[in-house]
């Protein structure tokens, strides 16, 4: 699953204390962040004001940012009683690698690239295993302008690998890598309400913005967003990160060797990473079960519940991980046609593809990319069930009389994505849609078949904040709009809930946003799926983060034994 297209917040997917355990309708405790919003919005009040409480929007943003930069000051949550051990060679085995994969973040677009972009690389802030704001390349951060300014301190005394000291100018180079015209960045939508960067003391960078974002601060911790010197290529993998780069052979390893001048001294206690790519699930499974590898990720539900009575190995479950669907262009026919999207909303069985591909491990999704655990998720909208003879009704109405086709790979998306596209097929069948599905390589599937085709599967794994999903894919303008459809009235809410700082009417911003996807999108979206990763028994330390699946393992875990 692209934990590419992966990272829980002011606006976004708040985490329970067991995500295991999680259902749609559980409350769910608020990170600390949140708790300290929520007291914020209590006590700011202006004189007069209602119970409604207005805030004042620059007190409430330098809070807010304090409280974030603050809190990640504090020790991360320790999952072992035993002190991390230092040395030990780890291999990691990790799907979704490509022959294609590049080093340069700004083409990372799955799990494998992930995992060694961010042994590699450090972005300016990160996540607590809660998802709370880290503090990482920068120590600090605060706003100005109400919101429309964001002013970063950095980390004093890091060290890139070839020995050159972190400077503003080097923030600056590799952000505008992503930002322009021509930038092909998968990271290019986060950052296209930037004006501009600058250098705004001797360890000072402020980014300009087009309007207020409240939650800017933890987009630029995503996974793209790595920072290189001044001037380099990005391809050399040269970084701030915990592992120095030592052999890359694309689609297959990946070697790195423990940085000595890391600067976190709290990560890092392996002394060398290879990362092997296994796309093959069985083969992945059973590498671990041979003990060739220590962790492997994307382990199917059935295989989890075998794997259970194993005491040389533990599993590792993260619920609301991710999302699996079926984007059509809506700037091409038919998808065009809002009539062919409402007959393949009716002719899909969510609960089979539930109970089937994710053997229970997932909940049924009403085409929303919202989670439920997100504070914003809303789900008022009359579900999208499986109904053969609405499908039909909408087929005939759309007047359309060609055939669906749908491109499909094993070991590309999502696991799973071709038995459920063989299914849609089985179930629109029915339906009277004529429904092919087109099985493509997995290999260079991003490059050769994804935005390229009409009708594809796809995944995403859980965003840090409610706009960092909905900006990346599905404004008019963003980059991986991979349903090609643009609706003015959904831009608008979206940039409007933005900069919105009062609750209650950045909530209705974000339900009517959602109605929109839901009824007008050309993305099929029937379910939301947990992640389960493996490792063995001896390796501590392993946490995976809120909608990132853990992709700076490498750097937290170390062997007990």
């Amino acid at each position: 699953m692209r934990a590419r297209r992966s990272s829980v917040d002011v606006a976004g997917s708040v985490p329970s204390i067991s995500r295991n355990c999680m259902k749609p309708s559980t409350p769910v405790p608020l990170p600390l962040n949140l708790y300290f919003r929520n007291s914020v919005m209590t006590h700011i009040i202006r004189p007069g004001a209602s119970r409604s409480l207005e805030l004042d929007r620059r007190s409430f943003l330098k809070a807010s940012a304090a409280v974030a930069a603050g809190s990640l000051l504090l020790p991360s949550i320790s999952l072992a009683a035993t002190q991390p051990k230092k040395g030990g060679h780890l291999i990691l085995g990790i799907d979704n690698a490509s022959t294609s994969d590049r080093l340069d973040p700004a083409f990372y677009f799955e799990a494998y690239t992930y995992n060694v972009g961010l042994q590699l690389f450090n972005t300016l802030t990160d996540l607590n295993e809660d998802g709370s704001l880290r503090a990482s390349l920068a120590e600090s951060w605060e706003p100005a302008k109400g919101g429309s300014e964001w002013i970063f301190k950095l980390r004093k005394g890091v060290q890139f690998h070839n020995g050159k000291e972190l400077a503003p100018e080097d923030v600056i180079y590799s952000l505008n890598h992503h930002r322009g015209e021509k930038s092909e960045s998968a990271g290019k939508g986060y950052l296209l309400s930037v004006t501009d960067i600058i250098k705004s003391g001797p360890n000072e960078v402020t980014f300009k913005l087009n309007g207020p974002n409240a939650d800017f601060p933890y987009l630029l911790g995503d996974v793209h967003f790595g920072i290189t010197p001044d001037g380099e290529n990005f391809d050399k993998g040269i970084g701030t990160g915990a592992f120095i780069l030592e052999n890359f052979q694309p689609g297959v390893r990946t070697l790195a060797r423990r940085n000595p001048q890391y600067w976190d001294p709290e990560r890092g206690h392996v002394d060398s990473v290879e990362t092997v790519a296994y796309n093959d699930k069985s083969a992945r499974v059973a590498a671990l079960l041979s003990n060739s590898v220590h962790l492997i990720n994307n382990v199917e539900a059935r295989v989890a519940q075998r794997l259970k009575g194993q005491d040389n190995i533990t599993l590792h479950t993260e619920a609301d991980s991710s999302i699996i669907l079926f984007p059509g262009r809506a700037d091409a026919p038919p998808f065009d046609n809002l009539d062919v999207r409402l007959a393949l909303k009716y002719a899909i069985d969510r609960e089979q593809i539930v109970a089937s591909i994710l053997n229970g491990a997932g909940s049924i999704s009403n085409d929303n990319p919202i989670f439920p655990s997100n504070r914003y998720f809303t789900n008022d909208v009359p579900q999208h069930v499986y109904d053969p003879d609405k499908a039909a009704f909408h087929w005939k109405k759309s007047g359309f009389d060609g055939k669906i086709v749908l491109s499909a790979a094993e070991g590309a998306t999502f696991s799973g994505a071709l038995d459920a596209a063989q299914l849609y097929q089985q179930t629109a069948t029915k339906a009277g849609i004529p429904f092919e599905v087109n099985r493509v390589p997995a290999d260079g599937y991003w490059s050769d078949v994804w935005l390229k085709h009409p009708f594809v599967a796809s995944g995403w794994g859980a965003r840090p904040t409610a706009d960092a999903m909905l900006s990346l894919i599905y404004l008019s303008d963003a980059p991986w709009n991979e349903s090609g459809w643009k609706s003015k009235a959904f831009d608008d809410l979206v940039l409007a809930a933005r900069g919105e700082l009062d609750e209650g009417k950045r909530k209705q911003l974000y339900h009517d946003a959602q109605v929109l996807i839901i009824q007008e999108n050309s993305s099929v979206i029937p379910a939301y799926a947990a992640q389960t990763s493996a490792s063995a028994a001896n390796l501590k330390g392993y946490k995976a983060i809120p909608g990132q699946n853990g992709p700076r393992t490498a750097e937290k875990v170390w062997f007990d034994t």
